[in-house]
């Protein structure tokens, strides 16, 4: 009985205990001062310019800075080429004329070197409109010239076939240089001889259809086989060389037989690869 009371007791405690209301401290904090934080800095809106995408950040385009406290020590860009010889814009990538493939300076101007190679945009630069070079030079005037006939095309639309061995090339050639054509192989210019005299050809750099990627790498002596209906003809790089967009020297016809291949240089769209080779 003892128990059942002591038990009895022992509950109602814990119960009264449970029974009392809880209750929590309140706190209260007051804000600071308006002069506590700074103003901001800023004067407007962050303007970011867009970056072209197929600017070369790599070591070729690197710049030694000015000396502190000349004349030019704050602006972009200002300084000396790290490696002037590799630069897009260095002394040595001037787009001064004729350099032979063998390295001999043929124009009294710079030594021309390929530039340098960045990111490729997805659309290659064509040869149309805008250089005017399907249209220029080429006729009859001054030299040898073949034109182009109904009879000059084969089965399969194309007007030949050109090989350069030294790059393991093998292309059909088709008239005209439209994007259309490029697409199938080397366009041939419109107004320029297809077999005597200077046979002009273009081609893309680049992307599923860079049959002329390689042409800039070719040397002094390499064979360039040309096969059209009129016969197949051999013939010898004489020179490499880049030339300006809007230089249509290279297509004037010529009385000796050649063959003159011409495709953009990479990230310099202002430019162009011009490879002369002669017959042997």
């Amino acid at each position: 009985m003892k128990k059942r009371l002591i038990t009895l007791l022992a509950a109602c405690c814990l119960l009264a205990a449970l029974s009392v209301s809880a209750c929590a401290l309140e706190y209260t904090f007051d804000s600071p001062s308006t002069g506590d934080f700074g103003t901001p800095t800023s004067a407007g809106d962050i303007i970011r310019e867009r970056e072209n995408p197929n600017t070369d950040k790599s070591k070729n385009s690197a710049l030694i800075p000015p000396g502190f406290g000349t004349p030019t020590s704050y602006l972009p860009n200002s300084g000396e080429f790290l490696t002037p010889n590799l630069a897009a814009d260095g002394p040595l990538n001037s787009p001064s004329l004729m350099v032979s493939a063998g390295g001999a300076n043929t124009s009294g101007g710079a030594v021309v070197l390929p530039g340098p190679v960045g990111s490729v945009s997805s659309t290659p630069p064509s040869f149309s409109a805008s250089t005017s070079l399907d249209s220029a030079g080429g006729g009859s005037s001054g030299g040898s010239y073949t034109e182009v006939t109904s009879d000059s095309y084969y089965s399969n639309g194309s007007l030949g076939t050109l090989k350069i061995p030294a790059i393991d090339l093998t292309v059909k050639i088709y008239q005209g240089t439209g994007s259309d054509t490029l697409k199938k192989g080397a366009g041939h210019f419109t107004n320029t001889s297809i077999w005597n005299g200077n046979v002009s050809l273009a081609a893309h750099n680049r992307g599923a259809n860079s049959y002329f990627g390689e042409i800039h790498t070719l040397e002094n002596g390499d064979r360039i086989t040309l096969t059209t209906k009129e016969g197949t003809r051999t013939y010898a790089v004489t020179s490499v060389a880049k030339i300006s967009e809007t230089d249509n020297s290279m297509l004037e016809s010529t009385s000796e037989n050649c063959i003159t291949l011409f495709t953009c240089v990479r990230d310099q769209r202002e430019y162009r690869w011009c490879v002369r080779a002669v017959e042997n």
